[in-house]
């Protein structure tokens, strides 16, 4: 939990820089364009992508570990037992080197940068319909805050859930198992093949309502935490210019 805190503020740190170095005419004073927005988030999820893509890959492998002991009486000598991630980590170097530790680098790319940009770009957007002049002043309401927050995760979870969809079948896949999947454009073939379009959406409904309520807490937390830390002589703050 400690290591995806640290993540998301690494994320929010990224995009303050990146939202501004797009929109570089502003006044400091000024809040981000929707341009510098999006272009920023969608910076932030490819670097995003360089950590999360290797700390995906050794969750999914453990959580497919579980599934693979149920076949360990009929096929034992391909069954690999990891005591944790540090573990899988050193099982895939040593398998398959650094470029398996990475597999699945390019769909994880894919998926969270344009992911990130409908996320942030949701995020401003709503928060200023929600509340106009906010943007500027910092002084928006706790539910806007949350509301706003949330519909952002919902956007990002179905602008993208397809890639998530096939990303997580294409890290599946190990050196100890048959290949199935030739690239991202065969993953998606096959999968909709066998399975129908439908199975692009599986889940769907359950990974948004996580998404809105997860991400209405992580910027609400973001904003309080920000006029906490730094606030002018009216006691509010520039939200975008604070980091």
């Amino acid at each position: 939990m400690d290591a995806f805190q640290l993540l998301n503020a690494m994320v929010f740190q990224i995009y303050a820089i990146l939202s501004r170095a797009f929109d570089s005419s502003l006044s400091p004073k000024d809040p981000p364009s929707y341009k510098g927005v999006a272009l920023g988030g969608f910076g932030t999820g490819a670097i995003q992508s360089l950590i999360l893509s290797p700390v995906e890959l050794i969750k999914i492998r453990l959580q497919l570990q579980t599934n693979d002991q149920s076949h360990a009486k009929s096929t034992p000598h391909k069954l690999q037992s990891h005591k944790g991630p540090v573990d899988v980590a050193k099982s895939i170097m040593k398998a398959e080197g650094l470029r398996g530790l990475y597999r699945g680098l390019t769909i994880t790319v894919l998926r969270d940068a344009p992911s990130h940009g409908f996320y942030f770009w949701t995020y401003e957007y709503m928060r200023e319909k929600l509340h106009p002049g906010c943007r500027s002043t910092g002084q928006e309401s706790l539910q806007t805050m949350l509301t706003a927050g949330g519909l952002a995760g919902v956007a990002s979870w179905v602008c993208c859930y397809p890639l998530d969809v096939v990303k997580t079948r294409l890290q599946a896949e190990t050196s100890y198992r048959p290949q199935k999947y030739y690239g991202i454009v065969d993953c998606f073939r096959k999968s909709v093949k066998e399975d129908g379009y439908g199975v692009l959406w599986r889940g769907l409904g359950t990974a948004v309502a996580r998404a809105f309520l997860v991400n209405g807490a992580i910027f609400t937390a973001y904003e309080v935490a920000l006029r906490c830390l730094i606030s002018n002589g009216s006691g509010t703050i520039q939200t975008e210019s604070a980091i």
